[in-house]
């Protein structure tokens, strides 16, 4: 579904992905770990299309990323940001709507249809009967929730999430994995920026591991997340716990 090939990502004369070649796939889930400034954020953004890759290409479909319009890539790629900004007024149904715009005409209005498909997204976020609300009303998880249920209701192919589990609660936090989860395993795909290598290695199938100054490494959880891997991405002591059948990180 999205692919690169030989992609490099830059920031001010620094690369920080080099040679990045990525076939993603239906059904897969794909968590990207790294130490922070290593360029999660630009690659997901570069793998979007809002920035230019300093060298190397992106498809989408099978085609060039750079030849489709922004609407049609909208169709079929979401991406959740990290950061929003709230200038203007708004309502919770407004905000979760403004998912459905890649698939409505122009000068059309949301439909019934595109109405309904907005509220199943608030009630997967458990946002249900705050529709009317201002945003500026929200707390910080319920805005965070909001933003990933606008691009649910996007229904796009591929779900790039740029740290969503950022300002949510334990409960929420596992939440938004197992629903992820589901999405890769109804044929979608996600790639996940995370910071904790448990999420990653319960919930995910793949990792992309990013070292920083262009290393990376990408494979199965089961291959690629271990203690060598992981003590040398967060440059920390690293031990494996097994509990109940299940693989555990601990950063020492």
């Amino acid at each position: 579904m999205l692919a690169s090939s030989n992609l490099d990502v830059c920031v001010a004369g620094r690369v920080l992905v080099r040679d990045l070649n990525l076939s993603t796939s239906g059904g897969q889930n794909i968590a990207m770990l790294g130490q922070n400034g290593v360029g999660k954020t630009l690659t997901l953004h570069t793998l979007a299309g809002l920035r230019a890759a300093s060298r190397g290409e992106i498809c989408l479909g099978g085609l060039p990323l750079k030849t489709l319009g922004r609407r049609k890539v909208a169709r079929h790629l979401g991406l959740l940001m990290q950061v929003y900004e709230d200038p203007f007024p708004s309502t919770v149904l407004e905000t979760v709507l403004v998912g459905r715009h890649p698939h409505i005409d122009f000068w059309q209005w949301e439909s019934a249809a595109d109405v309904d498909l907005a509220r199943h997204a608030l009630g997967l976020m458990d946002l249900q009967g705050l529709e009317t609300r201002n945003i500026h009303t929200l707390s910080g998880g319920e805005r965070r929730r909001l933003a990933i249920a606008a691009v649910l209701a996007q229904q796009p192919d591929v779900y790039l999430m740029d740290e969503p589990l950022n300002h949510l609660d334990p409960q929420h936090q596992l939440h938004v994995l197992r629903l992820l989860q589901e999405l890769s395993s109804a044929g979608s795909t996600v790639l996940t920026t995370l910071h904790d290598p448990n999420a990653a290695i319960a919930y995910c199938t793949h990792a992309l591991l990013l070292f920083g100054e262009g290393s990376w490494l990408l494979g199965s959880c089961e291959e690629v997340l271990n203690t060598a891997n992981l003590g040398r991405l967060y440059n920390t002591r690293v031990e494996e716990i097994n509990w109940k059948g299940r693989r555990y990180f601990a950063l020492t």
